[in-house]
Order: C-alpha cells, then sequence, then structure tokens
C-alpha cells in the first residue's frame, strides 16, 4: 500500500508545456562526475515521451556549494555564466531536487534586481516534477519487481514541496512494493558542504538514515538526489548488513522495462 504524504503547499504555479518549446537538461556536477548514468536514464524517458531535449556543454554549476557555505560573491561568478547558458530554453530538466531549488528559489537571493538571472531559475524544474506537474504523466510503464523505499532530500521537501511525485511514479511501477522509509522527513545529514564542516554530526545524521533505510524493509533505497545517494550509500557500504542494499535514483527505476 502506497503511503500518501502531505507535501507542503504550492508554492510555484507551474506553466504549460508545448512541444515547440526550447528544453535543455541541467545535468549537476556529482552527476556528471560520479552518475553520468542519471542523465542518461533521464534523457531516454524523456525522449520516449516526445520530449526533445538540449545539453548546453557550457552549462556551469548552479553555484550552490558557495552560496550554502556564505560565499556570495563567489557563488555569484558562477550562477552568472549557468544563467546565460540556459537562457535561450522556456524549459531547464534536473535530476536534482537540490540544484532545482537553488536555480528557482535561491537565484533570487543573490540577484533580487535582476530579472534576466532569477527568470532562468525560474525556468528549472526537477525531473519527477516536471513529469508529474506538467506532462501529467504518472505511468512510465516501467517494470521493476523489487522492494524500494524512497529519500526525499531537503531542498525538494522544503523549497519545492516534491513528495507525492515521486511516490506516485514509484507507485505505477509494476512488480515494485513500495516500503515507506521510517522518518521520511529526517535530513541524511548531508547537507553538501555542511558534511565537510561538520563531519561527526553529518554522519551521525546518516548513520540514522541508514538505520531507518534498514527498518524499510526495502531492497533499494532510491531518491531524486544523487547527492544523498552518495553520502548514505558510502555509510551503507561500511557496514556488512546494509551493503546487500542497493542505492539508485528514481531515474534508473523508472527506465527500467
Amino acid at each position: 500500500m502506497i503511503q500518501h504524504i502531505q507535501s507542503a503547499p504550492p508554492i510555484w504555479e507551474y506553466p504549460s508545456y508545448s512541444p515547440t518549446q526550447k528544453v535543455a537538461i541541467f545535468v549537476p556536477c556529482y552527476i556528471d562526475q560520479f552518475f553520468p548514468h542519471v542523465a542518461q536514464a533521464m534523457v531516454e524517458i524523456l525522449d520516449r515521451l516526445g520530449v526533445k531535449v538540449d545539453f548546453p556543454p557550457e552549462q556551469t554549476c548552479c553555484g550552490q556549494p558557495a552560496f550554502n557555505s556564505g560565499a556570495w560573491d563567489e557563488a555569484r561568478k558562477v550562477v552568472r555564466p549557468f544563467a546565460k547558458a540556459f537562457e535561450p530554453y522556456d524549459w531547464v530538466i534536473c535530476p536534482s531536487g537540490s540544484c532545482t531549488a537553488m536555480a528557482r528559489v535561491f537565484f533570487e537571493h543573490l540577484f533580487p534586481d535582476d530579472p534576466s538571472i532569477t527568470n532562468v531559475g525560474k525556468c528549472v524544474v526537477e525531473f519527477t516534477e516536471f513529469l508529474v506537474n506538467v506532462l501529467g504523466v504518472t505511468d512510465l510503464g516501467a517494470k521493476f519487481p523489487h522492494k524500494v523505499t524512497l529519500h526525499i532530500g531537503c531542498h525538494g521537501r522544503r523549497e519545492l514541496g516534491i513528495v507525492n511525485q515521486p511516490v506516485e511514479l514509484l507507485k505505477n511501477v509494476k512488480g515494485l512494493t513500495y516500503c515507506p522509509l521510517p522518518q521520511m522527513e529526517d535530513c541524511c545529514g548531508f547537507g553538501g558542504t555542511f558534511s565537510v564542516k561538520f563531519p561527526n554530526i553529518s554522519l551521525d545524521m546518516g548513520r540514522t538514515k541508514v538505520k531507518n533505510i534498514k527498518e524499510s524493509g526495502a531492497e533499494i533505497v532510491c531518491s531524486i538526489d544523487s547527492s544523498c545517494i552518495m553520502h548514505f550509500g558510502g555509510i551503507m557500504q561500511l557496514d556488512p548488513e546494509m551493503k546487500k542494499i542497493k542505492t539508485m535514483h528514481i531515474a534508473e527505476i523508472l527506465n527500467c522495462r
């Protein structure tokens, strides 16, 4: 039985999508370097849905690491070329809640009086919310006969109100058994540079998340954020009892046929 969790109140009115619009994908740094197969899965799904996408090769980091560390001047230097790269597009689809939130929510903190940048940020949407809220798609014809639990990162949940979208998509995967994650709303402890500045706290939070993953009874733990997966996945690899539980981005599951 799928448990629906009340998401945050809507904070963004989704515009309508037209096939004539220009669509790009934004691939965050850690996905580009460590999880390129996640971006590939996302593109393959979008292609099957008839959404043709571009990959602007000049795209850069969204500036989140510097912004979250309080280095706002340095963050602005990164955001400007990001905005220039994606300015021609009506939609920018990203397989990350945290990077999407950085663009759509926090560009306005850095550039409150520059709509040429903030308007680009408002075009950025997370992959599952684009599928559900924009395209109205909840069944991708995927097949994945495994027990799966779901972690949603803090930015996706708190800044974008993403909760039910990935759950709805998982619900319609044939053969998949959804295992609710205890204390699903708790942070995994990664927090980007937080994990570097406060490693002991970060690890303790991660171990609690891993404990809850184990209690879910799932074979697979998935997320909309590969950064979170990288954090608690690393902790799981050090635990002989948890190594058997695999980690996946939700796009990989939705791409299984």
